[in-house]
């Protein structure tokens, strides 16, 4: 390169020298001088093994070597002029003509990299082009001599280190951003770690002060002496302990088959207030029933219209299912977590439990006060009871009416039809007591064929009346054992009052016991009034004695 630019320079030098003399000296002389030069300017060019070329003052191209004949393929004529263009890649084409028309208007040295095809393979290969201009002793331009260079091997060398480079950023730009990520990630993951770790403070707080809620719930419950005090107090606590659910408390009715809201919270919303209980799904299999919102698979027909996740637990005592607790995710927080299941099916277990408890004392005390053939209250209740009753009735200044009836001649049932035969006319005798009463009076088995009756704000004229009605309407019953009619029931009733025959349990029933013993020695099926207690004691019988 050193060596062409050194040829070149000098040749232009010589060229230049050569057309300065041929002007000072005469005409014939100026031309050998110039052809001379132009002859050796030429065998320099085609010596050298780079393309060349010269152009006039005007930039039109005058001469290439023979070095651009060979790589271009075009002739002498076509490269003339402007037409050694054709030789460039299209896209270099606009970019040398710009920079060519500029040298030419500044005089500046015309240097650009463009691509010329091969006339042997038709491939395209980098050159550097470069033309400096030639000028007279004043300094005009006289001519432009210009060199291509290949440039190809340097050009993909400069691009093998470009893209070397390219690549080396790349990496090390790779290496930081994953550094980056990296920190980014580790400080992600200390962040979330840092969230979890709140969030399950939160989590674990929370249920700390549902478990806390739940105890004092369950204490509640416990001294909760009525079902509908257990559910009161379910409807209480559950917002609390809930604080983000919406819910409801329903109820099964008597018969079983229908469920009515008991009580609902946070402007919770079903479309049935009372829907069959078989149209709830927890209800039909005993286990909590899940239904995610959008979910077609199995919802409940009693939720129809509900867009939100909801869940039915069934509240069981002793297995027995008393009704379901309903919750309904909000809009905030659309899901039920499985976190808070546990504390969903506790609350419905306590529910559960604290009936079952009210039941059991329930039916503890009613085999405490009730008497097993008949149903009706027994003895005991019937003292508990008589004793309020009268105080009752003392505080209020009213009248109170003790009817004591005895079956006639049980003793026959038995003896005739057997003490099987015998316990179905006490039963039967007991449900017509029990149909023919107040709902404010008072029914209880005394003891053998013996009943009592309380009869609260009744005189002794409207307590004869009850007792006569009862005689009469009883003859009337048809008592059926084994298929078989047992006869006509007949019965024998005393009846004493508060207060003409005293103010104490013991003086009324002694009233009416009297009373009875001589409705049974009068002839039995008949009822008889007590006398005043001025009666000579000698006169009464001792209560249990009776006639058969």
């Amino acid at each position: 390169m050193v060596v062409l630019a050194v040829l070149g320079g000098y040749a232009a030098v010589s060229l230049a020298g050569r057309v300065a003399a041929a002007r000072r000296g005469t005409r014939a002389s100026g031309q050998g001088d110039w052809r001379e030069g132009e002859a050796y300017f030429r065998s320099l060019a085609e010596a050298a093994p780079e393309m060349m070329w010269t152009a006039g003052s005007d930039g039109a191209h005058d001469f290439f070597n023979k070095r651009w004949h060979d790589y271009t393929g075009l002739t002498v004529q076509q490269s003339s002029g402007q037409g050694w263009n054709s030789a460039l890649h299209p896209d270099d084409l606009a970019e040398s003509e710009t920079r060519w028309e500029q040298s030419l208007r500044s005089g500046d040295p015309y240097e650009i990299e463009y691509r010329i095809r091969s006339a042997s393979d038709g491939a395209y290969r980098w050159f550097l082009g470069r033309a400096n201009p030639v000028r007279d002793e004043q300094g005009r331009i006289i001519k432009w001599f210009g060199t291509v260079t290949d440039i190809e091997d340097q050009k993909h060398n400069l691009q093998i280190l470009e893209q070397q480079i390219r690549e080396r950023t790349e990496e090390l730009a790779d290496a930081n951003t994953r550094l980056q990520e990296e920190m980014w990630e580790k400080d992600s993951a200390r962040r979330e770690l840092d969230h979890q770790n709140e969030k399950m403070l939160q989590e674990l707080t929370e249920r700390s002060q549902r478990a806390t809620l739940l105890a004092k719930m369950g204490e509640v419950m416990q001294t909760c002496i009525t079902k509908d005090e257990v559910f009161a107090a379910a409807l209480g606590f559950a917002p609390r302990i809930f604080p983000a659910r919406r819910g409801a408390v329903a109820l099964l009715n008597d018969r079983r088959d229908l469920v009515e809201i008991a009580g609902s919270w946070h402007d919770c919303r079903l479309p049935e207030k009372v829907f069959e209980a078989n149209r709830c799904w927890a209800l039909r299999t005993g286990h909590p029933h899940l239904v995610v919102a959008g979910d077609t698979t199995a919802p409940c027909a009693h939720a129809v219209g509900v867009q939100n996740t909801y869940l039915c637990i069934p509240i069981l005592a002793q297995g027995e299912a008393l009704g379901i607790l309903h919750f309904q995710a909000t809009d905030e927080a659309p899901t039920l977590a499985d976190s808070e299941l546990s504390f969903k099916t506790t609350f419905a277990g306590q529910v559960g439990l604290s009936v079952a408890n009210i039941r059991l004392r329930e039916a503890l005390r009613t085999q405490s006060i009730k008497d097993p053939l008949t149903g009706l209250y027994n003895r005991r209740y019937l003292e508990e009871m008589l004793e309020r009753e009268i105080r009752r009735a003392v505080r209020a200044e009213q009248a109170l009416g003790i009817l004591m009836l005895d079956l006639d001649h049980f003793k026959k049932f038995n003896d005739t039809y057997g003490h099987d035969a015998g316990d179905t006319v006490l039963r039967e005798s007991a449900t017509f007591l029990a149909k023919s009463i107040r709902a404010e009076d008072i029914v209880c088995r005394f003891g053998g064929e013996e009943f009592v009756v309380i009869l609260p704000t009744a005189n002794l004229k409207a307590s004869c009346a009850r007792a006569e009605r009862i005689r009469s309407r009883l003859r009337e019953m048809t008592v059926l054992h084994q298929g078989q009619s047992l006869g006509m029931v007949t019965v024998s009733v005393g009846v004493a009052a508060l207060p003409q025959h005293g103010t104490s349990p013991k003086e009324l029933l002694a009233a009416a016991d009297a009373a009875l013993y001589r409705a049974k020695k009068d002839g039995r099926d008949r009822v008889v009034a007590a006398e005043p207690p001025q009666m000579p004691e000698a006169e009464s019988p001792a209560i249990g004695t009776r006639a058969q």
